[in-house]
């Protein structure tokens, strides 16, 4: 990789001087083009979501299907289409610039994972438990275990990136570490990781092998963050070698051509796909940047990153619940009026897409802004100072407090507290994507999530100060 001039918000956020007020900071460090991206981005996934959500009827039997899994343009479309990537990316360059200005408060590992969780898990959790509910009502009135079951399945697959997320989060501290040590050597120890994974279940045949990269390829691509966050990026040449590298491992069927296919399990391309991402992100920014500050545009981007968790929690709830509704009043249309739900893939279907768009757009923004304060409850932000000499690695004694100016006086949370509550958390969504979001899994991971929450909270002191926190599934780009 070769060093790109950073940029100043980029230059502050990653080596802060001296505290300031938070609008101050905000202002000085906040990085508009890492936040317009992110919300491009997020905007992509929920539209790529709501054209996967295919429901129709055939006959006496209702349909619920991925739309697009028959489309012959898919494939090529998810060479455009598929974000997860610089997604990731953009997450990393956040993680890093928020966990240095924790180190620097003198904030340790265990209680940035903490503080990491407390705003990741309330909004998927609040999401979960509305999921539970809807299928445990709609099991209760009689409808198809089939319909019931197809519908919990659609709404589970994107918690995928939750799990994972949470896993990546916790890992921030020590990869960025790593980083600070030997930045080349641990992106070629990620990258060696992801290869001999698809080595070794190409050679054997057993796909379920793959699924250890659903670890490797986003902490590779994560770790990608870090160098963006150092002012650091890849030639557009580098860029060019990726692609072929992709196209090779194509073709040997390394992985599925189909970059969505690609997710499940995740390979190679995705990682090389990053490294393209992050090269044309670093040369599009300058011009992202001035775009940015155009009001309308800063507006939207901060009213989309300020409710990101929300909307990714909540949006596939909405647009299956969406397509639940139209099932419902479809008989109720007079005869010769036409149909709500045509065939996926018809002529019919695909001219009533912008118009499906729209409704679906127009849903998840009304359940958004009427459940969002969940994402923007007063709690408590660890951002003071920590005793122990080794509170800006996070290993310190247990009896170490954290205090500060508009913080919750605390006793430090411990490693094992802290890893336990990570594997709660995304073992709650590996219950529920394990068993296909059957309703049991559902139940069983809203209690896991609540448990990893309660198990991050810390002992309170003698005082407390409300603030604000957001809880952004990629944190903002200050923190």
């Amino acid at each position: 990789m070769t060093l790109v001039a950073p940029s100043s918000a980029v230059s502050a956020a990653a080596h802060p001087t001296s505290p300031t007020a938070p609008a101050t900071r905000d202002r000085a460090t906040r990085d508009r083009a890492v936040d317009l991206v992110r919300a491009a981005c997020l905007i992509a996934v929920v539209t790529v979501h709501a054209l996967m959500v295919g429901a129709s009827v055939s006959g006496d039997d209702v349909v619920l299907e991925n739309a697009l899994e028959g489309w012959d343009l898919f494939t090529p479309f998810s060479w455009f289409a598929q974000m997860m990537p610089l997604f990731f990316i953009l997450g990393g360059f956040a993680s890093a610039t928020h966990f240095r200005r924790m180190r620097q408060r003198g904030i340790g590992a265990a209680d940035y994972v903490a503080l990491r969780l407390r705003r990741l898990l309330p909004v998927p959790l609040a999401a979960a438990l509305a999921v539970a509910t809807v299928l445990s009502a709609m099991t209760l009135t009689g409808l198809s275990p089939e319909l019931v079951a197809t519908a919990g399945w659609r709404i589970s697959q994107p918690l995928w990136f939750l799990g994972v997320y949470v896993l990546c989060s916790a890992c921030v501290p020590l990869a960025l570490r790593a980083h600070e040590r030997a930045p080349r050597c641990a992106l070629a120890v990620l990258g060696g990781a992801v290869l001999l994974v698809d080595g070794v279940r190409f050679a054997t045949g057993i796909d379920a092998l793959g699924f250890a990269n659903l670890l490797f390829v986003w902490l590779f691509v994560q770790q990608l963050g870090f160098w963006l966050a150092d002012g650091r990026a890849p030639k557009l040449r580098l860029a060019g070698w990726a692609v072929a590298g992709i196209v090779a491992l194509m073709l040997i069927g390394a992985s599925p051509v189909n970059l969505f296919e690609a997710l499940n399990p995740p390979t190679a391309p995705l990682a090389l796909l990053g490294v393209v991402q992050f090269a044309v992100f670093a040369r599009l920014r300058p011009r992202l940047a001035q775009w940015a500050e155009l009001p309308r545009v800063r507006t939207a981007s901060d009213v989309i990153n300020g409710t990101a968790m929300t909307i990714y929690s909540w949006h596939m709830p909405v647009v299956v619940l969406l397509a639940g509704v139209l099932l419902g009043v479809e008989p109720l249309l007079a005869e010769g009026t036409g149909t709500l739900l045509p065939v996926p893939l018809s002529a019919e279907w695909w001219a009533s897409r912008p118009l499906w768009l729209v409704a679906a757009g127009l849903a998840v923004a009304g359940v958004v802004a009427l459940v969002a304060r969940l994402e923007r409850r007063p709690g408590t932000v660890a951002a003071g100072s920590a005793s122990g000499s080794g509170a800006g690695t996070g290993s310190r004694a247990d009896s170490a407090t954290i205090a500060g100016p508009g913080t919750r006086d605390f006793a430090a949370l411990s490693t094992g507290r802290a890893t336990l509550a990570v594997l709660s958390g995304a073992g709650g969504v590996l219950v529920i994507l394990a068993a296909t979001g059957a309703l049991w899994a559902w139940l069983v991971g809203v209690l896991m999530l609540w448990i990893a929450i309660q198990m991050t909270r810390p002992e309170p002191a003698a005082r407390s100060l409300p603030v604000r926190q957001n809880a952004n599934p990629i944190p903002s780009s200050t923190p």
